[in-house]
């Protein structure tokens, strides 16, 4: 293909990514009665004090994806140093392609599009490493709050909850042993003969010491402790009589269950408030309250910074190296 086609190539590539996220945006928050309900509560509401909360909650979105980007640039440095802006940069650009693809696969090419070819695919590994790290957190306390949960709301035999308590700590030690080893996940794959030929894209994996993958996910508890706080701060102006130990108990059990379902990130919002309607009415009526909360943190963590990433999908060097000075 000559450097022309690879051009137009490139552009026409580009333009089709965003169109198609624009579309599946636009398609879905026409449609999103959840949204619409956010929107007649603020009506309600005064002027300043809706700015002052929505601004804090953007502001925290930021941070979120900030942290995110700082995580990204400590993982791949592993394969290829990156400035902190250029993570930003990936981040961003990967938000805007996962709007349209089943688990935010498309996030993965997002990203490591911003990387020289060669190492495309072992960026695709280090990001696995931090998506790890971040299930992990979820996981462990998702968990925790469903035992919670059950303990608060649901008659069992004491000898049944114990199991079940047994089974949720067994549970997170799994994943906490297999996060801080994750080379043995290297080990296994070189063991076998057709994933041997390929262990120049994982073996990666080996280089993550434990300290490296504690800080790794350090990032990942703060992030999690800032959307966390995102959700906390708009049920508290929604639905004040709420209790801070209820919200964050269903929050993480809200991330546990979004985590095990497959989904699109624009089809996730009607998932999302099914899990929230029925896990909140346990202590809430105010069914509106909590879809509009909902639909909320979705408009400014999920569309808000996808449609900031489309700017750098333009930055895009699909046939060769992103790297700036």
């Amino acid at each position: 293909m000559t450097p022309q086609y690879k051009k137009i190539f490139s552009i026409s590539i580009k333009i089709a990514i965003v169109v198609f996220a624009f579309w599946f945006i636009y398609v879905k928050l026409i449609a999103n009665n959840d949204l619409k309900k956010f929107i007649s509560l603020l009506n309600a509401m005064p002027k300043a004090q809706v700015w002052t909360i929505l601004s804090i909650v953007t502001a925290l979105m930021l941070v979120n994806w900030g942290l995110e980007a700082i995580k990204w640039k400590r993982l791949i440095k592993q394969v290829e140093p990156i400035s902190l802006w250029l993570a930003i940069e990936s981040v961003f650009c990967g938000l805007t392609w996962a709007v349209f693809t089943p688990n935010r696969l498309g996030e993965y090419g997002g990203r490591v599009f911003f990387l020289s070819p060669k190492r495309r695919i072992v960026g695709v590994v280090a990001m696995a490493v931090g998506n790890i790290g971040q299930l992990v957190l979820t996981n462990v306390f998702g968990a925790i709050a469903v035992c919670i949960f059950i303990y608060r709301f649901t008659p069992l035999d004491h000898r049944l909850f114990l199991a079940v308590c047994a089974i949720a700590i067994g549970f997170c030690l799994f994943f906490i042993v297999f996060f801080f080893n994750i080379k043995w996940l290297n080990g296994i794959l070189l063991s076998m003969r057709f994933t041997r030929k390929y262990k120049k894209f994982y073996s990666i994996l080996a280089r993550y010491k434990k300290a490296e993958l504690l800080k790794i996910l350090l990032f990942c508890l703060a992030r999690y402790l800032v959307f966390s706080t995102q959700y906390f701060i708009m049920f508290m102006w929604l639905i004040p009589e709420l209790h801070f130990l209820d919200i964050m108990m269903l929050v993480s059990i809200l991330f546990f269950v979004q985590s095990s379902l497959p989904s699109l990130d624009l089809l996730d919002i009607g998932i999302r408030s099914i899990t929230a309607l029925f896990f909140f009415k346990y202590i809430t009526q105010q069914n509106t309250a909590v879809v509009a909360c909902i639909a909320s943190i979705w408009l400014i963590n999920i569309i808000i910074p996808a449609i900031l990433g489309s700017y750098f999908v333009f930055k895009l060097n699909f046939f060769g190296s992103n790297q700036r000075t």
